[in-house]
């Protein structure tokens, strides 16, 4: 959730780490900070609440000048959003500076013996714990210090410490919570969360795992586990530039992912469909295709968006293949002893490849002897290092909080998942041609839906100030129901359900009044007379309906007060469709009532903590 940048080189360091600290602000946060070492051995910081231009403000009444430091955007869980408890947090000695994403567990009982050692606490995170820890454990040398620390601490961390005895010399560790290491140019390095926070000075990063510690100095780094080891990793290329995180013109992020989807699919599919046998060619499920014919259960894992991407998934993957599906919440499956015989198969969908709970149930999936593949978007996360196989999304960057893109490529991998497994099993040629070609014009549909997004604006009009919403849908557009719902309670702060059509009138009926509008998701398919009963029930208790419906529907006009036509493709793919409106419904009412859509309240982009 939270996020950290670190630089050591010859260029102004505040300038670096704040910029990186600009690039995370997707992230989530409410306060931020900055300290910096200098060669007099003596550090310095400035902390700030509040958004990263009340930091700004306070850098430039107290200018900071240094070429090593470290930053921090903090997303509060000990402690309430404050100076004293945003990052870095300083030593009791004033010796050494610490920024920290993830949780430390068994903080408490150290903070309590640091007590009875007299140590007073100026904060009330979990963080001060690991800064007085290292002040107490150092004896002269500042990396067997972080070590020694490192080696008592109980949870999740990624974390960079400065320390001023040795102003030229950064260190960085990780054990849950992403962390990778920047190369630049002329003995420069970069520490960062996300490379999103570095990509405007080097392409060229190393990824840590779990476990890795890493010294850097001027003169070069190097990379050790908690416990000394000497480790090697690979410098990887990042995969997209700084223009790709940007907003290319468009007011916010989310509306530009929300128009990027098409080319994001495109990109997702490309050279992935075989067109003439009617099937998919995964890479990164080649290692597990004997696996793959005969397995008799897959489990689909995951957390929000990914999670109703998952539930689409569940219903490509029986209907084409055959093969019993459940999807579990991933915040709930590692604590409840899933069952896992020989034959089952799990995958894993997460965008940033970090979320925390995701990551323990591939851990827990593969302790119990399961073979896991991940579907991720981020290259070089911790997911996609740690799965069995996978598949990447390549979608590109997402940095609205409200994933969009991400949602339409995972359901467009497990399509393509879906058809392979089909084709392996019971799918015809001719079926699988057909499904293929279904598949590819896609993109082009949506780029049709995108067209209506003034019309969607005047709609949301109408209903920005509502306080409840209730979306329904059937079958397919179930998930979509329940994706739509999110996205509006994510970015609008409006409360929103989203439940199977059917399940309307056992319950949520109740609620049904003219100041409650419904979203009905109803295309023209085979089960479109059973929703038309659902909309009828609505209608005659005063409901206000906004139906998205395919273009060769007219029954509809008579009943709601609001239709949005969508393109008619496979009942299957439906939902890559259907979600877009929604989108940009939920977009628009949250833009109306003045909301701040890249950065919604309380949220984070990426959970990496439980």
């Amino acid at each position: 959730m939270c996020g950290i940048v670190g630089y050591i080189g010859s260029r102004d360091a505040i300038g670096v780490l704040v910029s990186g600290l600009k690039r995370l602000e997707y992230r989530g946060y409410d306060s931020s900070g900055v300290a910096v070492a200098h060669p007099n051995k003596t550090l310095e910081l400035e902390k700030a609440t509040g958004k990263i231009v009340e930091l700004e403000k306070k850098l430039k009444e107290h200018p900071l000048f240094a070429n090593i430091g470290i930053a921090h955007t903090r997303w509060a869980t000990h402690g309430v959003p404050s100076e004293a408890n945003a990052h870095p947090q300083v030593s009791f000695d004033g010796k050494f500076m610490v920024v920290h994403n993830g949780i430390i567990e068994n903080y408490v009982q150290i903070k309590n013996k640091l007590k009875s050692e007299g140590v007073e606490f100026k904060s009330e995170t979990d963080t001060e714990v690991i800064a007085h820890l290292i002040a107490k454990l150092y004896k002269g040398d500042f990396k067997s210090a972080v070590l020694a620390t490192l080696n008592k601490l109980e949870g999740t961390f990624g974390l960079a410490v400065l320390c001023a005895d040795e102003p030229e010399t950064m260190i960085g560790a990780r054990r849950g919570s992403p962390l990778v290491l920047g190369l630049g140019s002329e003995s420069e390095y970069f520490l960062a969360s996300d490379v999103a926070a570095i990509v405007d000075y080097t392409q060229k990063v190393v990824y840590l795992n779990d476990d890795d510690v890493v010294v850097a100095k001027r003169t070069g780094y190097e990379i050790m586990t908690v416990s000394s080891h000497t480790v090697n990793r690979n410098v990887e290329e990042i995969e997209f530039d700084a223009d790709a995180a940007s907003k290319g013109g468009f007011e916010h992020y989310m509306l530009k992912e929300i128009f990027e989807q098409p080319e994001a699919l495109r990109n997702t599919m490309r050279g992935r469909l075989l067109f003439a046998d009617g099937s998919a060619k995964l890479a990164g499920l080649d290692a597990n295709r004997l696996e793959l014919r005969n397995l008799n259960r897959i489990i689909i894992t995951a957390c929000g968006t990914s999670y109703y991407a998952g539930m689409v998934g569940e219903y490509l993957i029986e209907d084409l293949a055959g093969v019993p599906v459940e999807v579990e919440y991933a915040s709930e499956f590692r604590y409840r002893n899933p069952i896992i015989k020989p034959g089952t198969l799990v995958f894993v969908i997460s965008q940033s490849g970090e979320t925390a709970d995701t990551l323990a149930a591939l851990r827990e999936a593969q302790t119990k002897g399961a073979t896991v593949l991940g579907i991720c978007n981020a290259v070089g996360s911790t997911i996609a290092r740690e799965s069995n196989g996978g598949v990447y999304l390549h979608a590109g960057p997402e940095i609205g909080v409200a994933s969009t893109k991400a949602f339409s490529s995972q359901v467009t991998v497990l399509a393509m998942v879906a058809l392979l497994l089909g084709r392996e099993r019971r799918v015809s040629a001719e079926q699988g041609i057909e499904f293929a070609h279904a598949i590819a014009k896609i993109p082009e549909q949506i780029e049709e839906i995108l067209k209506l997004s003034d019309k969607i604006r005047e709609i949301a009009k109408k209903y920005v100030n509502a306080h409840n919403f209730l979306y329904l849908g059937r079958h397919y557009n179930y998930p979509v129901a329940m994706e739509g719902a999110l996205k509006l309670k994510e970015i609008s702060y409006i409360h929103a359900e989203g439940y199977p059509a059917a399940e309307m009138k056992h319950g949520p009926i109740a609620l049904i009044d003219e100041n409650m509008p419904v979203v009905v998701i109803a295309p023209k398919d085979s089960l479109f007379d059973k929703v038309l009963s659902n909309v009828r029930e609505i209608k005659a208790r005063g409901g206000r309906i906004i139906a998205v419906t395919t273009e060769d529907c007219t029954e509809l006009s008579d009943y709601a007060d609001d239709v949005i036509y969508v393109p008619k493709v496979n009942s299957m793919l439906m939902p890559l469709i259907t979600c877009v409106p929604l989108q940009l419904l939920a977009y628009h009412i949250a833009v109306l009532r003045g909301n701040d859509v890249d950065q919604p309240r309380n949220l984070a982009k990426s959970v990496t903590v439980e």
